[in-house]
């Protein structure tokens, strides 16, 4: 069953509903270890695992599955035994997965996307994304091309974050900064956020949850509540819904068993 062992029957906080995106179990950039010690405080009635979850792109060049990697496999097969309602929406990660729409694997349900209904009745969308990534859609290269520099990238990181730390300065983000300072980037975070929430609109939700470009968020735009997951490379942020209808982002880049704070912008109260 590996090597997880710590209780599960007495998180510190418990929610309504999780939501984990873009943890690329099979890529050596995965923070596997510090997405279970978050589910150690941290539970759900029901969790979503919103796409690449596993990262078959990765496996293919080069296998690479540490006991982390298992554990957190075995972690969602377990809460899955235990009665919580688990459901996996495949990303272009884990697009082999897509073959299996409705079907369930251990008590996990598969399928192409699903409306959450909040605790206040609202409607959410919960997709992925990448179908609206016109990059991974119509130039397969260019997107394998780019998942090679951002691997770059995050071993450039790791580097960096070794001298941060020793120097008693907190974590830092190469891709996220790039994302807020380079104007292409704003722009595609942009356009991203508007194509999701019109297809939120499309499906008559009142907003859209959704991971893909790593970039944890919570906004209001036009009626339409956008939410994105973030991820489990370097960000390690999760969307949570709480009782009483609030979503919340969590981060958890700092130390082990040390939760971030986070910012007003990334929490809101439904409305």
């Amino acid at each position: 069953m590996g090597s997880d062992s710590t209780s599960e029957e007495s998180p510190e906080r418990r929610f309504r509903t999780l939501f984990i995106s873009d943890v690329h179990l099979g890529a050596r950039g995965s923070q596997a270890e510090r997405l279970l010690d978050f589910l150690r405080d941290h539970d759900a009635d029901t969790i979503y695992l919103v796409g690449d979850i596993v990262d078959g792109w990765a496996l293919k060049s080069n296998w690479y599955w540490p006991q982390s990697h298992n554990d957190f496999v075995q972690k969602m097969l377990r809460k899955a035994r235990k009665g919580a309602k688990v459901v996996y929406v495949p990303g272009n990660h884990d697009e082999f997965l897509r073959n299996y729409y409705g079907t369930h694997f251990g008590g996990i349900d598969v399928v192409e996307n699903i409306i959450h209904e909040g605790a206040d009745g609202k409607r959410y969308l919960v997709i992925h994304g990448d179908i609206f990534d016109l990059v991974v859609q119509n130039a397969r290269w260019l997107a394998h091309l780019g998942d090679t520099a951002y691997d770059l990238a995050i071993r450039i990181n790791r580097f960096v974050n070794m001298f941060r730390r020793w120097f008693g300065a907190p974590y830092w983000s190469l891709s996220q900064w790039a994302k807020l300072k380079v104007k292409n980037a704003v722009n595609y975070i942009g356009a991203f956020e508007a194509t999701l929430a019109a297809e939120a609109r499309r499906h008559g939700a009142d907003g859209v949850i959704c991971g893909h470009i790593h970039y944890a968020t919570i906004r209001d735009e036009h009626g339409i509540r956008y939410m994105n997951c973030g991820d489990w490379v370097e960000s390690c942020t999760a969307l949570v819904e709480h009782e009483d209808g609030k979503f919340e982002i969590i981060t958890w880049t700092e130390p082990l068993r040390k939760v971030a704070p986070v910012a007003a912008s990334m929490t809101a109260r439904a409305a």
